[in-house]
């Protein structure tokens, strides 16, 4: 069997799943870490303001010129990758992997990176970045973008998570599935319990990865590179409720 097979098969399963997502924390939580070494930077994103020949913010020119140039190496041939320029990206330059599909093709094109472009820029960013100016915009927007792609990365994993839950137990989801109840599916999809789990892990390891070590010292000072508490408010109020929306968004797709 071929690599890349074998590994997306090994996906499917809600352990293997949980491992995936527990280990994407850890990523998500170093980009943010190195976001915030630079300040907020505005001129970046100034879309009113753009520079010469451009049409819209440096920004969104980094964007999509990187998301461009990994296209053309392959990566939005995997499942797993979501671009957020979709519409921009060049064809790849070496053939797909042969992997067997793991996902229900209608349910897989599935893509909300809009909203997840929105709530980095507009929401997120303020809380992590110090205000101020230091013109080091190639070093910032590469720090965006590996914020980015981490957050869609684990937000888009709703895909699978669905999937993998479906196959489980398809009595428990076809009737919401077919009467198209979106609250019915949340219900199903929502354990409170978990949530509150994840949300104390990651501001937990945003307390451990986000100080500095001292070896005189035994005990934090409480200076942390980002904050604990904002950690915990993008899993609790933005990356767990989009990735269930994902789900329900899927699973209705399951049947088609």
């Amino acid at each position: 069997m071929a690599e890349g097979r074998s590994y997306l098969d090994s996906l499917l399963n809600l352990e293997s799943l949980r491992k995936s997502l527990v280990r994407q924390e850890d990523t998500i939580i170093f980009s943010l870490i190195e976001r915030a070494k630079y300040p907020i930077n505005s001129t970046l994103y100034d879309d009113d303001k753009p520079p010469a020949h451009l049409s819209d913010s440096l920004f969104h020119f980094l964007l999509k010129e990187s998301e461009a140039l990994q296209a053309k190496a392959g990566r939005y041939t995997s499942p797993e990758e979501n671009a957020f320029f979709p519409d921009k990206l060049p064809s790849p330059l070496l053939p797909p992997p042969d992997h067997t599909p793991v996902l229900h093709p209608p349910g897989a094109a599935i893509n909300i990176n809009d909203k997840v472009l929105n709530l980095y820029l507009k929401t997120l960013l303020p809380l992590i970045a110090a205000d101020g100016d230091d013109r080091n915009y190639a070093a910032t927007a590469a720090s965006d973008l590996n914020c980015l792609q981490a957050l869609s990365r684990r937000i888009h994993f709703g895909k699978f998570v669905a999937e993998v839950k479906f196959r489980d137990a398809p009595e428990d989801y076809t009737p919401a599935i077919r009467a198209k109840d979106r609250e019915a599916l949340m219900k199903l999809l929502t354990f409170e319990s978990v949530e509150e789990t994840i949300k104390k892990r990651v501001e937990k390891k945003a307390m451990v990865f986000g100080q500095d070590v001292d070896l005189n010292e035994n005990d934090s000072n409480g200076d942390y590179k980002v904050d604990p508490t904002i950690v915990s408010k993008l899993y609790g109020e933005w990356v767990i409720p989009l990735t269930k929306s994902v789900q329900v968004e899927y699973l209705l797709r399951r049947l088609d």
